[in-house]
């Protein structure tokens, strides 16, 4: 991802989440403190996805739509923020792809965590995530939604 891909960024993510808004500032953040978790699917014609994901200390991913400041440098959890595939580019593999590379960064942390939306809990697991809805704040996980999960997957013994 880069700047200039951030206004088809913000376009697909109204589409994709429209219940789910975020600030394009938000997104802008996370590409300036951790570009190599922010990727985008071009086809050459248009951005069809795009994911965003960083560190964070476990367990507390940031609230939706809100600036994180930093990295904290006690980071000890991936966290996963969004897999977005736009309808017309979904059942290419794409959002695998993009997985695989995450996991292959989170490999570098203790765990990979995420909120799952839109009840794709099933495809999470695919990838070895496990429902830890004890972790994080209910309220926290309200604002994403009914069918919101938090899930993580133990990355090293």
């Amino acid at each position: 991802m880069r700047a200039c891909d951030l206004p088809a960024v913000m376009r697909l993510a109204g589409r994709i989440h429209p219940g789910l808004p975020e600030d394009e500032t938000v997104f802008a953040e996370r590409l300036d403190l951790f570009p190599e978790g922010c990727r985008v699917l071009d086809t050459g014609e248009s951005v069809a996805g795009y994911a965003l994901a960083h560190p964070i200390r476990y367990p507390h991913p940031p609230s939706l739509d809100t600036l994180i400041g930093a990295i904290p440098p006690e980071a000890d959890a991936f966290y996963i923020h969004d897999v977005a595939i736009g309808p017309e580019a979904r059942g290419g593999g794409h959002a695998g792809a993009i997985v695989e590379a995450f996991l292959d960064i989170a490999d570098g942390f203790p765990r990979a965590c995420l909120i799952s939306v839109y009840g794709t809990a099933p495809f999470w697991r695919r990838f070895g995530f496990v429902e830890a809805a004890d972790q994080v704040s209910p309220k926290k996980l309200a604002a994403y939604g009914e069918d919101a999960r938090f899930m993580v997957r133990v990355m090293q013994d």
